[in-house]
């Protein structure tokens, strides 16, 4: 049984949009789960509340971007969450570094690192910063027993 060349070419266009739309719509779904996951808010919540790091941004408005998947810096599992999260404002733009673990008591996320850093190199801590009283963050029972440096050596592709 012979095929044409034109239902082949057919077949190859059919395959190749169905296998575009389903990368599409999976990469989509990835990145709402992200957004909606509860370190991703704790960490936009903390930067939500300096208005230092606010100010530097140019924010608000405050523009959340995808994160990048291929990225090795992401890296969530069931005990620790790993996210560098691209963010802009009006005036510049940067990367929301944060590490959150889960507690096994109550199921919940605490952010253990939050450090904005803008591409014109300024750096924010977003735990304990001057303009922010040293209270845990959103969802913790204690403040963090450490203060993690940002070192690009880890951070960086």
């Amino acid at each position: 049984m012979r095929v044409s060349t034109t239902k082949l070419q057919q077949l190859t266009i059919f395959t190749t949009v169905l296998t575009g739309g389903g990368i599409g719509t999976m990469y989509y779904l990835m990145q709402k789960n992200f957004a909606k996951s509860e370190y991703h808010r704790l960490a936009l919540a903390r930067l939500e509340m300096s208005p230092a790091a606010m100010e530097g941004l140019g924010a608000p408005p405050l523009k959340v971007h995808n994160i990048h998947l291929f990225d090795r810096d992401n890296r969530i599992d069931q005990h620790i969450a790993k996210v560098k999260i691209p963010v802009t404002g009006s005036k510049t733009g940067g990367y929301l570094y944060t590490i959150s673990t889960k507690n096994p008591a109550t199921n919940g996320w605490q952010l253990k690192l939050a450090t904005l850093q803008l591409r014109e190199g300024q750096t924010f801590n977003l735990l304990n910063t001057p303009d922010q009283p040293s209270v845990p963050a959103l969802g913790q029972t204690e403040t963090p027993d450490y203060d993690m440096d940002l070192d690009k050596s880890k951070w960086s592709g």
